[in-house]
């Protein structure tokens, strides 16, 4: 599947719910069904500046050449964010992530529905991820 048809499909199953409580619900619900983050991966070089939470991402670039992510967050609401990003991003090519307009964020409403440090945090998640996109790339 394509980065654009996952956003579509995210797209899709956003505009089927009318209530932001029922929205963040579903996020939170994405959130809980991250992989366990490994421990030993929340060093101090993972953590994503610029958020008010603490989120540990990590990226990989495959044997195949796609970048496969991985993160964790201490916040509910920030850990279905960054795993709605991983679920558009994860399994394409470092230059299919750098490509990406993430034009999910906005037709969902999100970063409008955030408060301005969650929306710098969104900022920030994505930065990260198309930096590591970006040295694999080379």
């Amino acid at each position: 599947m394509t980065i654009d048809e996952k956003e579509q499909e995210i797209i899709d199953e956003f505009s089927e719910l009318d209530d932001w409580m029922d929205r963040y619900a579903m996020i939170i619900d994405l959130g809980n069904q991250l992989p366990p983050f490994p421990d030993a991966l929340k060093t101090p070089d993972r953590i994503i500046e610029g958020c008010q939470s603490r989120v540990w991402l990590d990226g990989q670039i495959t044997p195949e050449g796609v970048v496969l992510y991985q993160a964790d967050s201490d916040a509910i609401i920030v850990k279905g964010i960054i795993s709605l990003l991983i679920s558009v991003l994860n399994g394409h090519t470092p230059q299919e992530i750098l490509d990406a307009k993430l034009r999910f964020i906005d037709e969902i409403g999100l970063s409008e529905h955030l408060s301005p440090t969650r929306a710098n945090g969104l900022v920030a998640m994505v930065k990260q991820m198309r930096a590591y996109a970006a040295a694999f790339a080379r």
